[in-house]
């Protein structure tokens, strides 16, 4: 048989191989490293026998692919300990994950984060017993009854729900066995670093009608300095948290009367306020018209628009007189009304509309977090309406608008293109051109993008755009997505050139997202140290003592006319404690007035990031702070 390996190389062999024997005889090296691999396009393990003249491509453990396997065994190492620790305990699924892998158990009382320790005691001396570990596969029945014995109900509902004729694998390590689709390590010996990391319940099947289970969370990297480089990100990530932020800056809050609905406090508003401020100018320079759509809106309309068929578990639904209006999820049908109010020619095209609507989603309640999953949220919405010839030109500028708000921020980004998902709705050629528009305007930029097959909107194919954080975080925040089955659906025209009737292309377009989860990435991004231009508070002005209290107040009116955002501070304590308090609420800037600044019209500089910087006339601060808010720089250039 002829393998055919990933750099075009060929290789021949006189019977069947398994792929780790045929990584063996390429390299020493390679056999060690390797993880998984692919054969023919199917992702297997290194156990699977090869018999014919195939396509193979072996991952090491530093291959995305080759590292989900050295997970995925890492979670059957742990399970394994927790058998052992707890026999009672009942397993549910174990899967491996972007940063590491978990595994949902069902056990009575719990755990607690004192259990992780043991539990990873009894992970080394599995890994140090190097088990080998090995497949084998049972019909469906067989599978059953062989769960049922080992009293494993949930192994056995998820072998239930399998065809009758599947042939079900699973894996064996020692004295302990799992079901299991693999990919596999070949033993528990190449583990070298791992750690448990946090305990969460889960709902068996992500269902909250089924019961509560315990999720242990862990990772596993190939050397110990990649995992102990993950775990201070972690460490940092806590203290970015925005939660946490929110409630020190007193941005927002979230309450109990209201799960999943963000609070915006005073200064959460300043800094949002801020925001759409600069979006607002923005979209204007760029031909933006903006509206408001109302957010119900009755059940017709959203049947029209494919959203009752397409995304109705998602909706909130109420009756008014009688008849079934739904709560948006989305602000499209809307703008697509106001189109219709008034008939279009070509020399409206491309109309370009804005929205910022608050649009309301169904999130199961174990899926909320801060302002990052929430049931409300204001989309800043862009649709516009063109003719076909100007689909790419259209992309282009809203790719360009995407690219400046981001470069903004400092953020760094990549860009997916997100192809026709299996609910969709519309014909084969319309997807065609629609998915090659996109492409084009892509290309035309040159952008590198990445295709991500399938998980384009039902109605259209898109341009995700996913940021980068300081601590390497991913996030997807923009995207734009293209229809041709809304204008169809709502039966949209304009009047061409040569005076016939035409049907517009729609395209949605948001550069946030969501306005509150924008604010969450931007509030862990700075960690609360806000650029000064958005900071909601931009100077705090400290007296000495009581005796300063009129000058001080003098400069914070010469602040405050000047258009900045200054507080006074006028509590009889001590300096140190007054600049200590302002630091920890990421003030920009501290000015500290005494005798000698009041005798000179003075005022002490300091920064939260560089400390004293001496007297300036109060004057020459002004034209320094403003000429920084309007550059907006970022902090590391204040």
């Amino acid at each position: 048989m002829i393998i055919t390996l990933k750099d075009g190389t060929k290789k021949e062999y006189e019977g069947a191989m398994s792929v780790l024997d045929i990584a063996k005889d390429l390299s020493d090296g390679l056999a060690r490293m390797a993880g998984a691999a692919e054969v023919n396009g199917e992702e297997v393990d290194l156990r699977t026998e090869i018999s014919e003249d195939s396509n193979l491509n072996i991952y090491t453990i530093n291959d995305p692919e080759g590292l989900a396997a050295y997970r995925h065994t890492t979670s059957h190492i742990m399970a394994q300990a927790i058998k052992r620790l707890y026999p009672q305990a009942k397993l549910a699924i174990g899967p491996s994950i972007a940063d590491g892998f978990y595994y949902d158990i069902d056990i009575e009382g719990g755990l607690t984060a004192d259990d992780l320790e043991k539990i990873e005691a009894e992970m080394k001396k599995i890994i140090k017993e190097a088990l080998p570990l090995k497949r084998f596969t049972l019909p469906r029945n067989e599978a059953i009854k062989f769960m049922q014995e080992r009293e494993e109900p949930y192994k056995v509902e998820l072998i239930e729900d399998l065809p009758e004729d599947a042939e079900i694998s699973f894996y064996e390590q020692g004295e302990f066995t799992d079901l299991c689709a693999g990919p596999h390590l070949m033993s528990t010996k190449p583990v070298k670093a791992f750690k448990l990391t946090s305990i969460a319940g889960a709902y068996w099947r992500g269902d909250e009608h089924n019961k509560m289970l315990t999720r242990i969370y862990g990772t596993a990297f190939p050397k110990k300095a990649e995992l102990e480089e993950y775990l201070t990100m972690i460490e940092e990530a806590k203290k970015r948290d925005h939660r946490k932020i929110g409630r020190e800056l007193g941005l927002f809050m979230m309450h109990e009367a209201g799960p999943g609905f963000p609070f915006f406090l005073p200064k959460g508003m300043i800094l949002r306020n801020t925001l759409m401020e600069y979006w607002r100018k923005i979209h204007m320079a760029n031909g933006y018209e903006e509206i408001s759509t109302p957010i119900i809106l009755n059940r017709s309309l959203w049947e029209t628009s494919g959203h009752w068929d397409h995304y109705k578990e998602n909706m909130y639904t109420t009756v008014i007189d009688e008849e079934d209006y739904c709560v948006k999820p989305m602000n499209c049908p809307g703008s697509i009304l106001v189109y219709q109010n008034e008939p279009h020619s070509y020399r409206d095209l491309p109309l370009r509309y804005a929205e910022c609507g608050l649009v309301h989603r169904h999130e199961k309640s174990g899926q909320l977090h801060g302002l990052m999953r929430v049931r409300a949220f204001t989309q800043d919405d862009g649709h516009m309406f063109l003719a076909r010839d100007q689909i790419r030109d259209e992309i282009v500028r809203i790719v360009n608008i995407i690219d400046g708000f981001y470069n903004l921020f400092g953020f760094k980004y990549h860009v997916e293109l997100s192809t026709r998902p299996d609910d969709s709705m519309g014909s084969d050629e319309d997807w065609e051109i629609a998915t090659d528009a996109l492409r084009d305007a892509l290309e035309s930029l040159g952008k590198d993008y990445v295709v991500n097959e399938g998980d384009g909107a039902f109605y259209g194919p898109k341009i995700d755009f996913h940021l980068t954080d300081c601590l390497g975080r991913t996030w997807q925040c923009g995207t734009s997505q293209l229809a041709f089955q809304l204008p169809q659906r709502f039966e949209l025209e304009y009047t061409g050139a040569d005076g016939e009737k035409h049907q517009p292309i729609m395209i949605h377009r948001v550069v946030f997202g969501s306005i509150e989860r924008f604010i969450g990435i931007l509030t862990e991004h700075f960690a609360g140290a806000f650029p000064t231009w958005l900071a909601p508070v931009q100077v705090k002005v400290l007296p000495l003592s009581e005796k300063f209290l009129d000058y001080a107040s003098e400069v914070q009116k010469q602040l405050l006319d000047a258009g900045l955002r200054a507080e006074l501070d006028e509590r009889s304590e001590k300096l140190g404690y007054k600049i200590r308090e302002a630091q920890s609420l990421k003030i920009p800037y501290m000015l500290v007035v005494g005798g000698k600044e009041q005798e000179n019209g003075t005022v002490a500089v300091r920064t939260r990031l560089g400390g004293d910087q001496g007297a300036v006339p109060t004057a020459e601060f002004i034209k320094a702070i403003k000429e920084e808010i309007e550059e907006k720089r970022l902090p590391e250039q204040a």
